[in-house]
């Protein structure tokens, strides 16, 4: 699942995500997994983004804040 917010963000500041990884203090590829949603980004890493983008973490990436509640009883 792709974080559409993390890469609209991206490209409407015009940074390459190069320029992403050196602001942050991390790796293109690290960049670019977590904008494919293939990597999780940590604690400290995710408030680098929120940082950066200005933008709520919840929203720069939902996948990780969605709550589902389990029905199904294990017996």
């Amino acid at each position: 699942m792709k974080r559409r917010k993390l890469i609209e963000l991206r490209k409407q500041r015009k940074l390459t995500q190069k320029q992403v990884a050196d602001v942050l203090g991390i790796s293109e590829v690290y960049v670019r997994k977590i904008e494919r949603g293939d990597s999780n980004p940590g604690r400290d890493t995710m408030l680098k983004f929120q940082q950066l983008y200005q933008y709520d973490p919840n929203e720069l990436f939902p996948d990780l804040f969605f709550v589902t509640i389990d029905t199904k009883c294990i017996n």
